[in-house]
C-alpha cells in the first residue's frame, strides 16, 4: 500500500446471504428438535419429569429463536453486517447445546 492511498473497501459479496441462510437452517434444526421433544412427551407417556424437560426444551428453543431472529434481521438490513457480539454468540451456543442435551434426555 502506498502512502496516501485509501484502504480497500471490503466487498462482502454473498457472505451475508450465506450466513443468513445458515442461521435459518440452524433455526430449523432447533425447531425439529423441539417438536420431536414435544411429540415424545405427548405420545411416549412420559412421567412428570419428562414433561418438565419438554417444557425446558421449548423455552430453550424460544431463546435460540430470539437470538437467531435478531441476527437474521441484522444480516438482512443491507450494508455491511455488524459483527456478532460475543454475548449473542455465547447465548446461541448455550441454547443449542442445552436443547440438544434436553432432547437427548427425552430420547434416552
Amino acid at each position: 500500500m502506498t502512502a496516501g492511498a485509501a484502504p480497500a473497501v471490503r466487498d462482502p459479496g454473498l457472505q451475508p446471504e450465506r450466513t443468513r441462510l445458515a442461521w435459518r437452517r440452524t433455526t430449523l434444526s432447533a425447531t425439529v428438535a423441539a417438536v420431536l421433544a414435544l411429540r415424545t412427551a405427548l405420545h411416549g407417556g412420559l412421567p412428570a419429569t419428562g414433561i418438565i424437560v419438554c417444557a425446558v426444551c421449548c423455552v430453550l428453543w424460544l431463546g435460540f429463536l430470539r437470538v437467531a431472529h435478531h441476527r437474521i434481521r441484522a444480516l438482512a438490513a443491507g450494508g455491511p453486517p455488524p459483527a456478532l457480539a460475543p454475548r449473542q454468540a455465547t447465548a446461541a451456543v448455550a441454547y443449542a447445546v442445552a436443547l440438544a442435551v434436553c432432547a437427548a434426555v427425552l430420547v434416552v
